[in-house]
């Protein structure tokens, strides 16, 4: 019998390797190939960087899903109950993985497309929702609860996951930010899923989450590669995917009808941000989806804090709700209600954060 804690150290550690040497390779490339994000007024950094992070995210993903599934096809006795890691018709969960990868692939070229050619937000948004559909409908990457439509919740699922992508990309504003709020709910995911025994799940939150921060030795304050448009996209695919396919609710327990929000609270830092920049830009008469200096991230810097502080400090505001999310299944609801304004208020400790002082047009 394998053991399971091994796997489950081996599997990020190997992840984390192979993608900082992908992402070291591709930076590289991108510096050779002119690949690269130029100072512009609405981005904080000052120098040349090279794109395309998002390839070696993908790529690394991609390799430890067919190596998987090779895996798997050549021994089935790796994911026998002897085993330890049992699933549940493989094959079928095989099938599924393929469609996301594609799908994945899909957000990738749209990416590449949108960081060299700068596409309009149309373009980008009706081609999320088409892979998010595909996704959703045919590989079972939806929520199921209270509807039997297949069709309604494949839709209500891909509103879901194009909020979740556009979550991310608009976090991704900061050395480090997004993708390291992204592992930090990658990692709270798996947690949540090995609570629930899916084996499927949380091998891939941890796949992610070791790709993630192989990215992130290059990505961390001060960057030398950026992911990306092409990175954001597959990033916030990848953590709408396994928030929808982890299993909070159980039809049996009834009275625990609160886990279902758990998604809301493990992303309630990302969601913040793109909410009140987005209510900011449009009351300032401006596209939603026009960048600009305005994320939360930057607010917080301009009153004082350093890069590092700032984004370290999302990193904490999220671990704070995060944490409090992954035992709403072992609560009942007076305690349940608790881990909501617990989440309310590190929110609330955020909003006070940006809000106080002068910022720099102010001095």
């Amino acid at each position: 019998m394998i053991n399971p804690s091994i796997v489950y150290l081996a599997v990020p550690l190997t992840a984390f390797a192979v993608s900082a040497v992908l992402t070291a390779v591709v930076k590289k490339l991108a510096l050779a190939s002119g690949f690269v994000a130029h100072p512009r007024p609405d981005r904080f950094h000052k120098e040349t960087i090279p794109l395309g992070g998002g390839i070696a995210i993908f790529a690394t993903m991609a390799l430890f899903c067919i190596a998987a599934a090779i895996s798997v096809r050549l021994y089935p006795a790796l994911v026998t109950k002897e085993s330890g890691f049992y699933i549940q018709d493989f094959a079928a969960k095989i099938q599924e993985l393929v469609i996301i990868i594609v799908c994945s692939a899909v957000l990738l070229v749209l990416g590449l497309w949108d960081d060299i050619k700068n596409l309009g937000p149309a373009t980008k948004l009706l081609v999320q929702f088409v892979a998010a559909f595909i996704a959703a409908y045919f590989a079972d990457v939806r929520v199921e609860l209270f509807i039997e439509s297949k069709i309604i919740t494949s839709i209500i699922s891909s509103i879901w996951i194009v909020l979740i992508i556009n979550v991310f990309n608009f976090l991704d504003n900061m050395d480090g930010a997004s993708a390291g709020i992204a592992l930090i709910i990658s990692i709270i995911l798996f947690f949540t899923a090995v609570l629930s025994g899916q084996v499927f799940v949380s091998g891939f939150a941890l796949i992610f989450a070791g790709t993630l921060a192989g990215f992130l030795v290059f990505n961390f304050f001060p960057a030398s590669i950026f992911m990306g448009d092409a990175g954001s996209l597959v990033v916030g695919f990848f953590v709408a995917l396994i928030t929808l396919r982890t299993t909070y609710y159980q039809s049996t327990d009834s009275s625990k009808w609160y886990v279902v929000l758990m998604p809301l609270v493990i992303t309630a830092l990302p969601l913040y941000d793109f909410i009140s920049v987005t209510v900011l830009r449009i009351s300032q008469g401006k596209s939603p989806f026009v960048g600009d200096t305005q994320h939360f991230s930057h607010r917080l810097k301009k009153r004082g804090l350093s890069e590092v502080q700032t984004v370290l400090t999302l990193y904490l505001a999220t671990l704070a709700t995060g944490l409090g999310a992954i035992v709403l299944k072992t609560i009942n609801s007076a305690y349940g209600i608790l881990v909501f304004a617990q989440t309310v208020l590190v929110l609330g400790i955020i909003a006070i954060l940006e809000s106080t002082g002068k910022d720099d047009s102010e001095k």
